[in-house]
């Protein structure tokens, strides 16, 4: 049967639903009028008589008002205010047209009144009815049992989405809430039995089997806090998507997901100056380097909301970059794109796209950074990590780019790692070439980003469901994390802000232990450190440091526009002996000669030091700019 021959059958069965109340409605309010005996004869004469004609003003008035718009399945205040409106001017027609005609003979005054109520619970009545048979017809407990932490509009829409499902995978029996005002009440039949620390008792007492976080707005300590509650009582968890989602009506129990190390070690949303922003990269052709990675596949997007004229992104991964372009095209259409497979050592290809599309911002992302993989390939490191840097830096300058950003890495700060002592030399480098140019150098320095592309998160999570072990090098490593959307904001907000020549160092807070890091994951996926799944310490790896810092001693930091962004000052990098070094790599490069590679490279970055695990040192006060 075709969906217009359902919905006409749909249509004509409420249609002749309501009729058929129209005449029990009319006979109950004279029944009524006479206290429920026996209605006298000439009333109940003239009652019948004029009964075709209140059915007829009926049909033609449910129906201009619009009765049969709504789908009784989700009958909601809407259709009752249209039922209402209805009925109102059913009943006002009826004594009208019944006084046109005869007076009003026979007709108590009190009929009209009884009419209008006896109307509105026919009518409504039914399909409130059938509405919660419908969200209630399994409602046999034959779900799991859930316990749901928030009562708030989040908690609601998850209640209500619960009682229409189907399959009444959930059923939900508590609220617990840390809002004091909203204990002892109920939000569609489930009561709010306390605060959250009741979480693990109410857990024990009422079977729950599952406790599901309706908390999208929590901050990042609310989270830990109510995770570890919910860990002790020993049951598994889930969370619903973030506040945006929730409040555009999109969320539904498929969107529910386990709670992740991102919901605990995430931060508070980041505030951003979009006004700048769009004044800064609106309308303006701007180029991403190694766009295919982790953080340049998130500058993209990011990029792409501030509405540039055109945006170019560079890979030398083939899949990387059809990955993006694939993305773009279907979320994107109308973008202006340009896509190249070309390594930022290519000097000739990069300056030849230079030349063709004149980039006007730069967002050099493409780095080698996996730490212990580069130990032995120092070759690779400085070939892409700095003269890669300096090819794409250079095309920069000379075709007339505004701005050129070089994301930079706390590893850069006293390095221990060939990693961090190319990307500090990646940074001199740009600060040498920024004396005398009319485009802006700027480095962006900060530590890792949670689920970036060989990050600890995936190999953790990878271990966890082989059953473990999970390998941790050491218990005292500490180390700085951010998301990758707000690492990738804050970056472009240094870009806007940046005059030229500034290391900014964004506010990575407090560091984290990487064993504390793994004891959570392995209890979000319900089981018990060193219980059900081991950790196991297997020591400090090559270029390891176990603390990580995010500036030397002889930087000064200040204060910028933006509360999480600081500049490191430091005397300028002299542009000729930065010309000089860079030249003596490049022929170290050319002859394969690992070993003066490595001199030449620590005469560039004197503070590495392969052996160095230097303490942490507090954030000093930032003087303002």
């Amino acid at each position: 049967m075709t969906p217009w021959v359902d919905r006409l059958r749909s249509r004509t069965a409420a249609f002749a639903h309501d009729l058929l109340m129209v005449p029990v409605a009319w006979l109950l309010a004279y029944w009524t009028r006479f206290n429920f005996e026996h209605i006298p004869a000439e009333f109940l004469g003239t009652a019948v008589q004029m009964l075709p004609v209140v059915m007829a003003l009926c049909a033609v008035l449910y129906w201009t008002f619009g009765l049969y718009r709504g789908v009784w399945r989700f009958a909601s205040l809407p259709d009752l205010l249209r039922i209402l409106k209805a009925v109102a001017a059913t009943t006002l027609a009826v004594v009208v047209v019944l006084f046109v005609i005869n007076r009003s003979a026979n007709l108590p005054r009190s009929v009209p009144l009884l009419f209008l109520l006896f109307q509105l619970v026919l009518l409504a009545g039914p399909r409130v009815l059938y509405r919660w048979l419908k969200d209630h017809r399994l409602s046999l407990g034959s779900g799991e049992r859930v316990l749901i932490v928030g009562a708030g509009r989040a908690g609601e829409m998850l209640v209500r989405d619960m009682r229409r499902a189907g399959a009444r995978r959930y059923e939900p029996v508590a609220f617990v809430d840390d809002k004091l005002r909203r204990h002892g009440a109920d939000i569609h039949g489930v009561p709010i039995r306390g605060g959250t620390q009741l979480i693990p008792e109410l857990c024990e007492q009422l079977a729950i089997d599952l406790i599901l976080l309706a908390i999208p707005s929590a901050t990042t300590a609310e989270m830990q806090r109510v995770v570890g509650l919910c860990e002790a009582a020993g049951k598994p968890l889930r969370t619903v998507p973030q506040l945006e989602s929730l409040m555009t009506g999109q969320v539904s129990i498929n969107q529910l997901r386990p709670v992740s190390i991102e919901d605990l070690l995430g931060r508070n949303p980041v505030t951003l100056d979009w006004a700048g922003l769009r004044d800064g990269l609106a309308d303006r052709v701007v180029l991403v380097t190694g766009a295919g990675g982790s953080i340049g596949a998130e500058l993209c997007r990011q990029v792409v909301a501030a509405a540039p004229r055109r945006l170019l992104m560079l890979d030398n991964c083939e899949f990387n970059l059809y990955r993006m372009e694939q993305e773009f095209a279907e979320y994107h259409p109308t973008l202006g794109l340009g896509r190249y497979l070309l390594d930022v050592g290519d000097r000739t290809g990069v300056h030849a796209l230079f030349a063709r599309e004149r980039p006007q911002i730069v967002f050099h992302a493409a780095a080698y950074k996996h730490v212990p993989l580069l130990e032995d390939q120092l070759r690779a490191a400085v070939r892409n990590n700095v003269l890669g840097t300096g090819v794409v830096a250079e095309a920069a300058r000379r075709h007339g780019a505004e701005r050129f950003v070089l994301i930079s890495t706390d590893k850069a700060v006293n390095p221990a790692n060939v990693m961090g002592a190319s990307k500090r030399a990646a940074e001199i480098l740009c600060q040498g070439l920024a004396a005398g140019s009319s485009t802006r150098f700027m480095t962006v320095r900060f530590g890792n980003v949670l689920g970036s592309a060989g990050s600890v998160v995936p190999l953790f999570q990878r271990q966890i469901e082989r059953g473990g072990p999970v390998t941790v090098t050491d218990p005292d490593v500490e180390r700085y994390f951010m998301t990758i959307p707000e690492a990738c904001q804050l970056i472009m907000q240094a870009a806007v802000i940046g005059a030229g020549g500034e290391i900014f160092v964004l506010d990575m807070g407090q560091p984290v232990k990487i064993r504390d890091m793994a004891e959570h994951m392995i209890r979000l996926a319900g089981c018990e450190p060193g219980h059900d799944i081991e950790i196991r310490y297997i020591g400090m790896r090559p270029g390891e440091k176990r603390f990580e810092e995010l500036f030397y001693d002889v930087e000064a930091l200040a204060e910028t526009l933006h509360p999480k962004i600081r500049i490191a000052r430091r005397e300028a990098a002299d542009a000729d002996a930065v010309a000089a070094w860079r030249a003596g790599l490049e022929a170290c490069i050319e002859q394969c000669d690992t070993a003066a590679l490595t001199a030449r490279l620590r005469e560039v970055v004197p503070q590495w030091q392969a052996d160095a695990a230097p303490r942490p040192v507090e954030m000093p006060e930032a003087t303002h700019v």
